[in-house]
């Protein structure tokens, strides 16, 4: 699905559009060593694929858990971070602000948001890329997050504390530790990769584009404009899988038949002509985007503020500490993961005077 407001129908209506997989009509012909299980997965006990009031539950208790995360503190714990990554480069002169910086930032915010020991974000920042990197450490970077979390899980039920794991523990709507496990580790992921690929693509288009030159020397104001461009034009999330049709239903003037697997094309919807008569015009304030998702199954708006907090406070800290950071390649040269779902660079090379650390 491409066209805006057609993906606005479909995220809109959870009933004819489920986000059910079991309803697909293709299993039989799917082998359980399908390199796209983790992503269309069925009988997961997670957030993704639960639906009607059991889902609305669930996103209450992420919500609520989240929600009590301190603004200020966040911050705080997002330039701790950055500034001990900044000081391991800022000698040097130059480095991959992607590899080195973006990929490493969000999930050791997050570990410490759920309640990890600081000395264990290192080892869930490489047990989650090897995970979404999907090649041959994949498997053991999901166990080892998985065991982490189930860890992490049964030290709060002895010792409560005031962190994202004892709330949803502790939380009304009752989930089980699988259940709750299970969302915690899409949270991270979902949180992590698609946060450091916003972080890495704000990053690309103010090195590269004049328009936010300014944010580069001293200002500040157009980071978010920035961000939000990106969020327009270069989305973290490209495309999303998916929705099942439980019906058969016409959508478009095309036929879709019961069990038929709808991909979202978020990057396809706000690029759609029909709403973006132009393209090239600063999008602004308008968040209309569909980056985010649309419907009950959006990411949370708790979530959202979390990940926009830990973006541009990693991109502030940047700007503040290597102040003429440039890029070090032609602009053309730059690449791009290869991925069906996520667009986010393989490097960001930069060049910048060399500085002390703190």
């Amino acid at each position: 699905m491409l066209g805006y407001r057609e993906l606005h129908q479909v995220t809109g209506d959870p009933v004819l559009f489920s986000r059910d997989s079991d309803l697909w009509n293709q299993w039989d012909d799917i082998p359980d060593d399908w390199p796209l299980l983790p992503m269309i997965g069925r009988k997961q006990p997670s957030i993704l694929y639960t639906v009607g009031e059991r889902h609305r539950e669930r996103v209450g208790m992420i919500s609520d858990a989240l929600e009590a995360v301190d603004p200020s503190e966040l911050r705080s714990y997002t330039e701790k971070f950055a500034d001990e990554l900044i000081d391991g480069i800022c000698a040097k002169g130059e480095t991959d602000i992607v590899g080195d910086y973006a990929m490493l930032l969000p999930v050791r915010v997050l570990a410490r948001l759920y309640g990890f020991r600081d000395e264990q974000g290192p080892g869930l920042v490489t047990a989650l890329n090897d995970m979404i990197d999907g090649r041959e450490r994949a498997i053991a970077g999901q166990t080892h997050l998985a065991t982490s979390m189930g860890r992490l899980l049964a030290d709060r039920k002895d010792e409560p504390a005031d962190d994202v794991v004892s709330r949803m523990l502790t939380h009304e709507s009752g989930f089980n530790d699988v259940e709750i496990a299970q969302d915690l580790m899409v949270m991270m992921a979902a949180g992590h990769q698609p946060t450091a690929d916003w972080i890495g693509n704000s990053l690309r288009l103010m090195l590269t584009d004049d328009r936010f030159a300014a944010s580069l020397f001293g200002g500040r104001n157009s980071v978010a404009e920035a961000m939000n461009e990106v969020l327009w034009e270069d989305t973290p999330t490209q495309n999303v899988a998916g929705r099942w049709a439980s019906r058969d239903t016409q959508l478009a003037g095309r036929r879709i038949r019961a069990g038929d697997l709808l991909l979202l094309g978020l990057q396809g919807a706000n690029s759609d002509p029909q709403v973006r008569t132009d393209g090239a015009a600063l999008t602004g304030g308008n968040n209309a985007h569909f980056s985010f998702g649309h419907g009950e199954h959006r990411c949370p708006f708790p979530a959202q503020e979390v990940a926009e907090v830990i973006a541009r406070t990693a991109i502030e800290v940047v700007l503040d500490r290597l102040p003429d950071i440039d890029l070090a390649v032609p602009a053309e040269s730059l690449t791009r993961r290869p991925s069906p779902w996520l667009r986010g660079l393989t490097e960001l090379p930069v060049r910048f005077t060399p500085v002390p650390a703190l």
